[in-house]
């Protein structure tokens, strides 16, 4: 698949108002009929924002990117960017070799997706996908581990949005995603491309103030982990499902845990692979007095904090497809209580 923004409908600017065209004015214009027919009468136009009739996916660049990235790799003094050879500038991950900002750290595109059945006017989720290392957008996020499918199989009226971080790289660097405040700041312009994609710009202030659910796979838990402990968004985000995604940085998931005890929920399935930093996690949240579960719960309700042991690491690879079930991307979603995509039968009046 070309490597080009993919967008499902030709118009990616918002609709403006059509002007008629001038034309030159009868002397004597005829009088209109006492008694129109009826075919004669337009339809009158929709009112309010429609649930879209048919998925909408689009790939573009994005202002607030998590790559390039130009700082220092943080709690060091260390350049991310640490090889030069030529003009060519590369960063060395902890393990394995040189990966180079030309292919790897080059790409500022997002995917974004609105399934078919979204209505902005109805309460709605913003679901912020997390990738791990090795990944591109439409290899894996989208045809590999079918995350815009699970979203529509969900049910649930859901927007998502997923950042290419490194790319088909051995890496999970943050790139900007370590910045303080670059996770509000990618939250506010996905709310602003997300209403472009729908297409009518009344959509704008239900996505501004539509909560974000932050999903991390693998390696994209240190963009989620330094996301939640200063991406300036603790009080955005619902809540965070990690997905044997938790190779360190515990205690600043821990901080939003803490933060939003009462108001968030967390779901963290794994496998061997991360068995140690979901201890880790709990044992922090048993310092700070937050309760959680050790079983899937019925709902994702506010409060909720689970830890799920899905088995051995081998199942790692497959984790966004199979975990502890078929789907469990779609059958988390599905559990967050209060946003389907119907809007809820009118009360009867006496």
């Amino acid at each position: 698949m070309k490597r080009r923004a993919l967008v499902a409908s030709a118009a990616l600017l918002l609709p403006v108002a059509a002007h008629a065209k001038g034309t030159k004015q009868a002397k004597k214009p005829a009088a209109a009929p006492a008694h129109p027919p009826p075919h004669a009468a337009a339809p009158a136009a929709p009112t309010g924002l429609q649930p879209l009739k048919a998925a909408k996916t689009q790939l573009i660049a994005f202002n607030a990117s998590a790559f390039p990235y130009i700082g220092l790799v943080p709690d060091t003094k260390k350049l991310f960017l640490d090889v030069k050879q030529g003009n060519r500038r590369g960063h060395t991950p902890l393990h394995g070799d040189v990966c180079w900002e030309d292919k790897a750290y080059n790409d500022r595109r997002s995917l974004l997706y609105l399934p078919s059945g979204f209505n902005p006017a109805l309460p709605s989720l913003i679901v912020l996908y997390l990738h791990g290392q090795g990944a591109t957008l439409e290899r894996d996020v989208i045809a590999r581990q079918g995350i815009p499918r699970q979203v529509s199989e969900s049910g649930q009226n859901i927007a998502l949005v997923a950042p290419q971080l490194a790319f088909d790289a051995p890496d999970s660097s943050a790139g900007n995603f370590w910045k303080p405040g670059h996770l509000a700041r990618y939250i506010d312009e996905a709310a602003e491309r997300l209403m472009r994609l729908y297409g009518d710009k009344r959509a704008g202030p239900h996505l501004n103030a539509a909560p974000v659910i932050v999903v991390a796979y693998s390696g994209g838990y240190l963009s989620a982990a330094y996301g939640l402990g200063q991406g300036g968004a603790t009080y955005r985000v619902k809540g965070v499902i990690l997905m044997d995604a938790l190779y360190g940085d515990e205690d600043k998931v821990a901080y939003w845990a803490v933060t939003r005890r009462q108001t968030g929920f967390l779901l963290s399935a794994y496998t061997d692979s991360t068995r140690e930093g979901n201890n880790t996690l709990q044992v922090l949240l048993d310092k700070h007095k937050v309760p959680h579960a050790d079983m899937l719960p019925r709902n994702l309700s506010p409060g909720t904090m689970t830890f799920l042991a899905c088995g051995s690491a081998d199942l790692h690879g497959d984790f966004m497809t199979k975990a502890w079930g078929q789907d469990p991307l779609a059958q988390a979603l599905a559990m967050i209580p209060g946003y389907p995509q119907t809007a809820p039968p009118a009360k009867k009046t006496s």
